[in-house]
């Protein structure tokens, strides 16, 4: 009798020891969830952009505030069980159905508003040094 008692007790606590550890060796996908925001897709976005370009470059947003229709959240999310791998937030903007500003994880790269610059003082000199010669 008693030793019935220990070997149902001691399958309890193997049983049960299984839960809070897990079992070794199982294999947990990824799971994605949102929309896929890139930084090539932020890049795109201007201010004064309407909502339907702002939803053409992006994708419908995963969160329409019914109560504040001028703001836009995209939300996407890679994890590993309970474990986050990775996490992108972006939330968009509008007045006057235009774009005014987003903000979120991502932002646009100073690398694009530098080529604009760049490229815009290329045409500038070739203007110039067409018209001395």
């Amino acid at each position: 009798m008693q030793m019935r008692i220990i070997f149902i007790s001691l399958a309890i606590l193997c049983l049960s020891a299984c839960g809070v550890v897990g079992f070794p060796g199982v294999y947990r996908i990824n799971v994605e969830q949102g929309n896929i925001v890139t930084q090539e897709m932020v890049d795109q976005l201007k201010p004064g952009m309407s909502p339907r370009q702002v939803k053409f470059i992006l994708g419908t947003p995963l969160i329409e505030d019914s109560f504040n229709k001028n703001r836009w959240d995209y939300s996407y999310m890679v994890r590993n069980g309970l474990t986050v791998i990775n996490e992108t937030r972006l939330s968009v903007f509008f007045e006057d159905d235009k774009l005014t500003h987003f903000a979120g994880s991502l932002s646009p790269s100073p690398e694009d508003s530098e080529t604009e610059e760049d490229s815009e003082t290329e045409e500038t000199t070739e203007d110039e040094s067409s018209d001395e010669g």
